[in-house]
């Protein structure tokens, strides 16, 4: 079965295209294709720029600041956004605590949180992992005992990613130890200028502030700060999966590498290339193409109100190895040029095109892929007994 952009589509396709054309600065694209950071400022900057326009949290209910899109819908929007190199928005606000709290918030949660996520004046950072409950997260051990109208919070949390950055925090904790791991979880936003939280860093093995852990001891949080009923605060995690799990097949992310990797190719400054590079340029772009067709099968189907199985999980694993396919080819491509560190870091000018400048940093960020969301191992384990019954 082939499967094409109806009329409509495109149109919708054409819109947002020229939409980034016109609105998406220069200078950050440009820096954004190279593979460099964003400061928080200019992407609070672009993060207003789509949230006067409509489109900062497409997924979003509408009475949120939705935009009403479908799956497809919002799959093109993400293409055209990271071909264009359009910096990502803060992926704990809009893809896990907004929804979060548009579900399970109470209307003052709501009027609070949601505006200021849409306008990036408020950023969220993730705590759920810690040092002895990362993959078995149901063991965590943070504690938040009652105390009056507040909970009392105690405990760590680690690989908390963009916390030196954000305002607040959302936390599973551990509110009963008496039942069922997963029934004595809930579901808190704590503020991180709260008396009794400390964010120390840790760094990545370039020298790169990358994650950080976040101590509480002893700090209030008010019960009115809790998502959703207490001790139900798994349900409430487990909700933010949604309709995300069907947009798992990073074809945007390999739509915008695969140009890279193109205009690379198409350098030969260096030398002509060879004919083996080509032809694996040639079966990364199949691969890409054929990923793309089931993706949008797929979400053709769930928009049309068709069930939906494990499926996905081909596509997570799949788009997570295409992505690391095409990294070593353009690993190769690059040659010594790898081997620098980023120029940002040792204050020298950079060797060579600025193209090849972060792929190094670019494929070692890459390799979490197959870990992330699921590691490979578990979406083999999936296909096999859920689509092929074995």
């Amino acid at each position: 079965m082939r499967y094409g952009l109806d009329a409509q589509q495109r149109a919708f396709q054409q819109e947002v295209e020229a939409f980034l054309a016109q609105a998406l600065p220069g200078d950050l694209a440009a820096r954004g294709k190279q593979g460099a950071s964003v400061s928080k400022a200019e992407l609070t900057a672009w993060t207003r720029v789509l949230n006067a326009r409509g489109w900062a949290a497409p997924h979003w209910p509408v009475e949120h600041g939705g935009t009403g899109w479908n799956l497809v819908q919002r799959h093109i929007f993400d293409v055209a956004c990271r071909t264009a190199h359009a910096p990502q928005l803060s992926g704990f606000g809009f893809n896990m605590v907004g929804p979060a709290i548009a579900r399970y918030g109470s209307a003052r949660q709501q009027a609070e949180f949601l505006p200021k996520i849409r306008n990036a004046d408020l950023w969220f950072c993730q705590g759920y992992s810690e040092p002895q409950a990362g993959s078995d997260l149901a063991s965590l051990s943070t504690r938040a005992e009652r105390d009056g109208d507040d909970y009392l919070v105690n405990g760590q949390k680690i690989w908390t990613s963009g916390a030196e950055h954000a305002d607040w925090i959302f936390c599973l904790v551990r509110t009963d130890p008496e039942v069922q791991q997963q029934k004595g979880i809930s579901f808190l936003l704590v503020d991180l200028n709260s008396p009794g939280v400390s964010v120390q860093p840790l760094y990545a093995f370039n020298g790169k502030r990358l994650w950080n852990q976040v101590f509480f001891a002893d700090v209030r949080v008010p019960v009115s700060q809790r998502l959703g009923e207490e001790n139900y605060g798994w349900t409430v995690a487990k909700s933010l999966l949604g309709d995300e799990r069907l947009l798992v097949s990073r074809v945007a992310e390999n739509t915008r590498v695969l140009g890279i990797v193109r205009e690379v190719m198409a350098d030969t400054s260096r030398g002509p290339r060879d004919s083996s590079q080509q032809a694996r340029l040639d079966m990364l772009a199949i691969r890409l193409k054929a990923l793309e067709m089931t993706s949008l099968r797929i979400l053709s189907a769930a928009d049309a109100g068709g069930r939906i199985g494990a499926e996905p999980s081909m596509l997570k694993l799949k788009g997570s190895e295409l992505v690391q396919a095409q990294d070593a080819l353009l690993f190769d491509l690059i040659g010594y040029l790898a081997l620098p560190r980023d120029s940002a870091d040792n204050g020298h000018p950079w060797p060579g095109p600025a193209y090849a400048e972060y792929v190094a940093s670019g494929r070692y960020h890459h390799r979490g892929y197959t870990i992330a969301g699921g590691s490979s191992e578990v979406q083999h384990n999936i296909i096999a007994k859920q689509v092929l019954g074995l």
